[in-house]
């Protein structure tokens, strides 16, 4: 019988800008992640050509990281990954929320992104991401 994920507390995360040499480590959490993984030149050329691309880390590690493009008033979240050990404790929603709020302050009204029909996880995630939070 399959159970639930557990749910770790919420750690300590800074989110910075992608350089050049987080690259290998992004690679590696990419390849730990996807089946169809991108190559370190696609990860290298996201960077070259601008993209707003973000790294997530937990105590000076890479937990996570993500790729967004935006011009002509539209983003589009190419890539979005949380290394296996530090998944179910809300670093997911913390990037994506993170990149829709840096979409929306580069101007963009549209928010655009692709994930398989067999990623329920990812569903989930963007879904409840996209949806405004409940008043207090």
């Amino acid at each position: 019988m399959a159970t639930a994920p557990r749910h770790l507390p919420l750690p300590e995360a800074v989110l910075r800008p992608m350089r050049e040499d987080d690259v290998p480590d992004v690679v590696a959490a990419e390849r730990d992640s996807y089946a169809f993984p991108w190559s370190e030149p696609v990860f290298r050329d996201c960077l070259r050509v601008g993209y707003l691309c973000r790294v997530l880390e937990v105590d000076g590690q890479l937990a996570g990281y993500g790729i967004l493009s935006v011009g002509a008033g539209e983003a589009h979240i190419l890539n979005v990954c949380v290394r296996p050990e530090h998944r179910c404790r809300g670093l997911g929603r913390q990037l994506v929320t993170a990149l829709f709020d840096i979409a929306r302050a580069a101007g963009a009204e549209d928010l655009f992104l692709e994930v398989r029909p067999s990623n329920t996880s990812a569903i989930r995630l963007y879904q409840s991401a996209a949806s405004p939070s409940p008043r207090r």
